[in-house]
Order: structure tokens, then sequence, then C-alpha cells
């Protein structure tokens, strides 16, 4: 081997090169792979695994339960994380893989970066056909790694090893990159992953990525800023960009200068701080009155960094002023120009910073501050209802649940839901005191992420309280995590909320005539229908039993102490509690297209289809 080269593996090779990656924004270097979750079985084992230990000093590995759920750990460490570190997930060939790709597809979505690793056949043909590989009878280059590619921002498949080095840096480029990140899959075939090759010194190097912040157009943004000075209800709609851009003082300045309001989408809440005067909360389906209020006599609607989804949008119903015009501000073009919008394509801190330089002395009318803040207020007391218990010693209810939760965290706490009736309570009700403190994944809203997130959340933010809110059903679906949790003494809070089925499912089941059929965990009745007693399945006793402390709650008093006694441990811990099912929440303030059967013999169909015929009326196509 020559001075310039190294002989290795290449699964060496990879586990080297991705210990010297780094991001670097506003001065700030990370490591860009800040360690890799890996389960174990042929594919990966003699590749990768042995690379990881030649190299186990300089490339952390976690250990995981479950493929889909190793993923969602890597995204909540990113999103802490500001998309700035990733995270890199390992599985050997056949299902481990194919478990991957749920979890592609909410990175994906989400637009959150993260590494797959999965192994794959023999690129050599030599052992054919292989355990557990797929066989297309008409094309022999296709594994079950393909179904990873439609969820994927990038995948190559590593065929030799030279093939590696553009294969990894194209890789490094889109995690990094502020606009196109996403799930990154590079399919390793097990022999070449075994393969030695000499490779050059170069590819070992400290490599940095800069995170660009890019500007707007200055034709843009001055047309931009004169939509701002002709509109007399301009309304920001905060999205996850917000946060990835760590943009939320920029956004306080322009708002404080201007005097414009802010609503936000789950993935934007907390973009203001909750008793700010100009934060309205959530917009949209399980938005707030006064959001939605101001949201249907808006004239101009400025989203930023938001994919403007369905329940944002309340399908299309929301925005009803008869000249509404958008304005959108994204790092994408793709979302700036949605809904036929003005756009402003650029960085948010950067864009918005110069906006408010372009808006200098312009400020909305004093008539129309005073009626978003007394909108606000209005709504806080609806709040304090939802959360106030008069009888301690009663069962709680979910959102007695949450108010119990909001009096024991602190600003740096961070709280994490994606599914369920949760999110709906959460983005209503939930007083967000700091950018990170509210972890909703609801771009693909996946049962299971909770607990694994709580994880990556942790070794992304150590000593940070990390609150993971799930129902029976989500915890029924992934739960397995929580033995990692233990084995890494990651001391994250659980709190299970008992409510014997698919509560938020139930729900929209009986509003769309399917009459909350199969959403009970319940015996099924001699007619089929599933109206028993409860099951007897206890998951407080599942908790322990994969290692956490569990709190027993009963009532709202023992719900308050049990959740300061999680605060305070240095444990992995579950606040488990059933809930009284009473509906407390105050009621879906804009609409949500779920389409109802056309015709039914029963009832509850036909007077459903009659509701939803008369909401669909209301859709408007913004051209």
């Amino acid at each position: 081997m020559s001075a310039a080269t190294r002989r290795l593996t290449t699964a060496q090779a990879l586990v080297r090169f991705l210990s010297a990656q780094y991001t670097e924004r506003d001065g700030v270097r990370r490591r860009l792979i800040a360690g890799t979750w890996g389960i174990f079985g042929h594919g990966n084992v003699a590749g990768v695994g042995q690379a990881l230990v030649e190299y186990r000093d300089v490339m952390p590995y976690h250990q995981g339960r479950n493929e889909q759920a190793m993923v969602h750990a890597a995204v909540g460490h990113a999103r802490q994380l500001n998309r700035l570190s990733a995270q890199a997930v390992t599985t050997s060939i056949g299902p481990g893989a194919t478990n991957l790709v749920t979890g592609a597809a909410l990175a994906t979505i989400n637009r959150l970066p993260v590494l797959l690793l999965p192994g794959d056949y023999f690129a050599s043909r030599v052992a054919d056909p292989l355990l557990q590989q797929l066989e297309h009878p008409v094309e022999a280059d296709v594994s079950v790694n393909d179904t990873l590619r439609p969820v994927s921002r990038w995948f190559d498949r590593v065929t030799r090893p030279e093939a590696l080095i553009a294969s990894a840096l194209n890789a490094m480029r889109v995690l990094a990159d502020p606009a196109e990140t996403g799930a990154v899959t590079l399919a390793l075939p097990q022999d070449v992953q075994a393969e030695a090759y000499d490779w050059p010194e170069e590819f070992f190097a400290d490599r940095v990525w800069s995170v660009r912040r890019p500007a707007p157009d200055p034709a843009e943004l001055a047309a931009a800023a004169a939509a701002v000075r002709a509109a007399r209800r301009p309304l920001i709609v905060a999205g996850g960009g917000v946060h990835h851009s760590e943009a939320e003082e920029a956004l306080r300045a322009l708002v404080e200068a201007t005097g414009i309001p802010v609503a936000s989408t789950q993935a934007g809440k907390g973009s203001l701080r909750h008793d700010h005067p100009a934060d309205l909360g959530g917009i949209g389906h399980t938005g707030t009155a006064v959001s939605d209020e101001l949201a249907r006599t808006a004239d101009l609607v400025i989203g930023v960094g938001t994919r403007y989804s369905d329940f944002t949008t309340a399908s299309g119903t929301l925005f009803r002023h008869p000249d509404v015009r958008f304005l959108n501000l994204n790092i994408t073009g793709f979302d700036a120009h949605k809904l036929a919008a003005r756009t402003l394509v650029g960085d948010a801190r950067t864009s918005l910073e110069q906006l408010a330089g372009a808006l200098a002395g312009h400020r909305v009318q004093e008539s129309y501050e005073a009626e978003y803040r007394a909108g606000k207020e209005r709504w806080e007391r609806v709040v304090e209802t939802a959360f106030r218990a008069d009888d301690d010693t009663a069962v709680p209810t979910q959102t007695q649940v949450l108010g119990a939760l909001d009096a024991v965290v602190g600003d740096e706490d961070v709280v994490i839901n994606a599914a369920g009736s949760l999110p709906g309570d959460l983005h209503k009700l939930w007083r967000a005191r700091s950018p990170r403190q509210y972890h909703l994944e609801y771009g693909y809203s996946c049962m299971g992420y909770e607990i694994p997130a709580a994880l990556g959340v942790q070794q992304a933010a150590p000593g940070t309280p990390v609150w993971a809110l799930v129902g029976d059903g989500t915890y029924l679906m992934n739960p397995t995590e929580i033995v990692t949790a233990v084995q890494e003494n990651l001391p994250v809070n659980l709190v299970l909320v008992q409510n014997h089925g698919y509560a938020s499912i139930g729900g929209l089941s009986e509003s769309v005539g399917a009459e909350r059929y199969g959403t009970a965990y319940r015996h099924r009745a001699a007619d089929g229908s599933f109206t028993g007693a409860p099951l007897p399945v206890d998951l407080a006793a599942n908790a322990a039993s994969l290692g956490m402390d569990v709190l027993r709650a009963k009532t709202v008093r023992e719900l308050r102490g049990a959740l300061a006694e999680a605060r305070a441990s240095g444990r992995p811990t579950c606040v488990y509690v059933e809930t009284d099912p009473a509906a407390t929440a105050p009621p879906a303030e804009a609409w949500w297209d779920v389409p109802v059967a056309e015709v039914s013999a029963r009832e509850a169909a036909v007077e459903a289809r009659t509701r939803y015929d008369a909401e669909v009326a209301g859709r408007r196509r913004h051209l």
C-alpha cells in the first residue's frame, strides 16, 4: 500500500469516512453523523458490524430493538439539533431492511436527515438466491431495498468498493442540504461490504459541509414587502422551517415591529413563546378559535416554512376572505409556490430579517391588534377550563393530564407526541415555553414514534427532561425501545394514557358514520361488535417488565405527584394513568376532509354524508 492510500474493507472505509464529516452553520461545527444505530444479522454483521468494532473509538454505536424505531430515534435526534446533526441506521437484509420503510417515509415527509445502511444481496451473485432474497422474474438487480427508493431523498446501491467514494459524498451532500434533506439510503451488498480496496487518504480527511442560508431574490423581497404593506388583515402561519432555520428571534423581531399575529402548524408551534401577545396558537383543524377566526378573514396569509398540509388549510376551507392571497417564505420553491402564492425563496432567518428591514415603519392597524389580543385572552380562558381539575380526588380527563404536566415542566423540557387524540389537544392547548419544547411529529403522524424519538432527543440534549406522551394504542405499536433506554441509561419519561382503544379514530369513526366499529380494546360480543368488557391488559406491568420504573396514578392529585417524581428521577420512568373518557377538549374549530360513504343503508352514514356535503361545498381552490 502506498503512502497515499489505505487498505480497508468497504464497510471499514464507510464508517471511517462517516466519522470525519461535519456540518457548519453560523460558525458552529457539529458531527454530521453523530452515531450509528444497529441490529445485526446476515447482511451487515460481518461488514458494517465488524467495521463498527474496528472504529468504535470514533463512531458511537447504539443497540436497537426494532428497525423502524431506530429510524425514529435518529429522526428525534436530528430534529432536536435543527437538522445540523444526524445518525445512521444499519440493518441486515430482508425484513430488517424493509422495516426501515416507515421510518424513512417519516423522515423524508418531515424533511429530517437520517442515513440508512441496509444490507443487500451479493453483488457477485455467487450465492443466489440468498436467505431472505426477493427473486424478481424480470429484473435481476431488484432487491427488497428498492422499496426504500420512493421514501428516500437519495438512494444508491454500492455494487463496487470504489463506487462508495462518489456515493458517500452525495449522501452527505443531501443530508446537509437545508432544502433537500430527508432519508438517504446506501444499500450495501454484503460481499462488497467485506471486500478490501486501496482507498485514497483524502477520502478520510475531515470534511465540513456548509449549511447555507440563501438570501431571497431582491425583486421577490420588494414585491413581498409591497404585499404586506397593502394588506389590512395579514396573518403569519409559522411552520417547522422557522425552527430548522433557528429563525425564532427573527420572527419575533418582525412581529414586534409590525404587529402581525402568528398562528402555528404542528411543526411550527413554539416559534413564538405562548405568552407573546401576537402568538395565537395552533391553526387549522386542530387550531385555536382565535387563529381560525383570523384565518377566515385574513386578506394576506404569510406562510413561513410550512408545507400547508390539509390539517393546516382545513382541507381547503379555512381561508375564506374573497380576496385572500398568499405570500410563502420557504427555502424550497416546491413549497413556496403552493396555493398560487407570491414567493420569497430563501432561508427563513435571513429572509425574515430582510423582510423586517423592507417593512421598516410599517404596522398593522391598532384595531386589528386589539381584536386578536382580545381573542387570545378568550382562548386562554378556554385553556384554563380544560386544564383545571376542581376535584383532585377524581379520575383525570386527558386534558387534565396535560394541565398537570403543564404545571410540572420547565422551559427546557421537551414534550413528544405523534398520533391519537393527543395531537389535537396539544395543538389547541399546550403552552410552548421554548422553541424545542413542543415536538409533534405530524407530517406522518406515526404511531410508535414517541418512545424511540425521546431516546434520540435525550442523546442530542443530555440532561434535558424529555416526555413521551402516548395512548394505549400507540404504546402497543412500539414499546421495545424502553429496553434501549434502560440499557443506555437515558432517563426519558413516559406518560402512558390508558383509554382502552383508539380514541381518536373512534371519534372520527363516529363522525363519518362508521359507528366506532373496531376502535375499542374490548372483548368481541356475540353479534361481532366490540362492546364487551375492557381487555385484561396491564400496560404498566409491561413497561415495568421492560425495565422502567412505573408510577401508577389514579387521581388528579396522584398524577401531579407522579409527574413531579418522574421529572426528578434519573431513571427511565413511566407515569401510568387511566383517564375519564369524558370529552373535555374544545371541539374542532375547522373542518377536515375524510370522505364519507355516498350511499348506505345505515342511518349514521346517511346523516354523516349530509354533513359532509355541506362542508365540502366550502372548499376553495386558491388560484
